[in-house]
């Protein structure tokens, strides 16, 4: 399986509403509950209304489209990084899914993926 590394930055947040969101962003993870507006999206891109902010965020993507009966993938990615001490914020695509981790663990993350017969493409 391949898994593509991003160049952008990405930002985790909070934001107050949905005013000051670029929609057409080419990344804009969105998700409305009850309790919150949570927002991903790159770093430039980061609205000013946000209540809570967490950068230094890196992503990678699972190249292809992967299809909903296909078992037990981010699982398996997430137990890998889980044993390396990585923790990682995973977003959910009708696509594939993208694994984001902490910028300083970004070359541990594609190593340990590697190790574990994953082949990376590292943007840089």
């Amino acid at each position: 399986m391949v898994i593509i590394g991003l160049k952008e930055d990405f930002t985790i947040c909070k934001v107050e509403d949905l005013s000051e969101i670029d929609f057409n962003d080419p990344f804009c993870f969105l998700g409305i509950t009850d309790e919150e507006l949570s927002l991903v999206c790159q770093t430039e891109k980061t609205p000013q209304n946000t209540t809570h902010r967490e950068d230094g965020w890196k992503a990678m993507r699972i190249q292809g489209e992967l299809d909903f009966s296909l078992v037990g993938i981010l699982a398996n990615i997430s137990t890998i990084l889980a044993e390396k001490k990585i923790g990682i914020f995973a977003i959910s695509t009708y696509n594939t899914d993208y694994i984001l981790v902490k910028e300083n663990q970004l070359n541990q993350a594609f190593q340990a993926l590697r190790e574990a017969g994953y082949t990376i493409v590292d943007p840089t």
